[in-house]
């Protein structure tokens, strides 16, 4: 079984908030090296800080991950053995910009695609996106549900795939892709495109009213990010997963509406008005995953449930304000 100890491990996106807690489960793992290519469109090289009190040698570099000399000349520099890609532009910046958005994306695959192709790493684990399903047309949600994207995001994601799928296939390149569902958890970014449960922490901290797009009735499968951390880790150390697309999720499905109540419940805002607004553009009707494969390709299984999550989610953003 292939282990990172002793091995160089690049995470590209690794400043954001699902890449750095990948970065916090690989430097335990005892690896030779680890560098971090963020450009910090969302990242915060501060998510980096319990990192480096565990692997104080972490190399941070800020450089675009789509540039493919810059990454060949990191690759060789550091004689990268196996690549993460968490890099993206997030899906509202691609209802804002969508053809950068995309072009983005694709690139930023490609670009790696392409090294791995010329021999400069081992190596890749690429993380896609839940979104690239569209809504369910089928529950529970397994890998060979249709795609049918909703936003140029998604369509990105997907798109990514079939890049990584067509590599292996053409070049025989080494690569694994995880489907992640939604993920939460610390450090998930609670300004500019914030998501829901960082939105209602804020809304509750500054005692304003919550504000629900849609009816609320929409469902997703919320993952708790460790748990994500740790099914990339594990994608890697078992090549069953190699050539495969594999979703990481919880396989529960919960709505927006009850999300919500949750979050007030534990925060002791059961008061707080809450609110329906118009439906934001693309977004999925409902999401719940079928997690068997990864179970059968690498013993995946959710450790942190719901309850538990929100509990140290709401935690970590109280003492982030200094409120706890």
């Amino acid at each position: 079984m292939p282990s990172l100890r002793e091995k160089s491990v690049l995470i590209t996106g690794g400043a954001g908030f699902i890449g750095s807690h990948v970065v916090d489960r690989i430097v335990k793992e005892n690896p030779r090296r680890v560098i971090v290519v963020d450009n910090l469109f969302l990242g915060n090289e501060d998510n980096l800080g319990d990192a480096r009190k565990h692997y104080p040698g972490l190399v941070f570099l800020k450089k675009d991950a789509s540039v493919e000399s810059e990454m060949e000349s990191v690759l060789k520099q550091y004689q990268v053995d196996v690549v993460f890609n968490l890099a993206v532009i997030p899906l509202p910046t691609s209802l804002i910009k969508p053809k950068w958005s995309v072009d983005h994306n694709i690139n930023i695959t490609t670009t790696w695609c392409d090294l791995a192709r010329k021999g400069c790493y081992q190596t890749l684990i690429q993380f896609s996106s839940s979104e690239a399903y569209g809504t369910a047309q089928s529950v529970p949600m397994n890998e060979s549900h249709i795609l049918a994207p909703l936003t140029p995001y998604a369509a990105s994601k997907a798109a990514d795939d079939f890049v990584v799928l067509s590599f292996v296939e053409t070049f025989g390149i080494d690569a694994a892709i995880i489907r992640p569902f939604n993920n939460y958890g610390p450090r998930q970014n609670d300004k500019s495109y914030a998501g829901i449960i960082p939105i209602v922490v804020k809304k509750v901290i500054a005692n304003e009213p919550v504000e629900i797009h849609g009816d609320g009735r929409q469902t997703r499968d919320y993952i708790y990010v460790t748990d994500t951390a740790r099914a990339a880790i594990a994608c890697y150390e078992h090549v069953e997963s190699r050539g495969e697309i594999t979703n990481v999720a919880s396989g529960i499905e919960i709505s927006i509406n009850d999300l919500v109540g949750l979050l007030l419940e534990k925060m002791n805002a059961d008061n707080l008005t809450v609110t329906h607004v118009d439906r934001r553009p693309g977004d999925v009707r409902r999401h719940c995953a079928d997690i068997t494969k990864a179970k059968r390709l690498f013993q995946f299984d959710q450790k942190v449930n719901i309850a538990d999550g929100l509990n140290l989610t709401v935690d970590w953003y109280l003492r982030k304000r200094g409120l706890a």
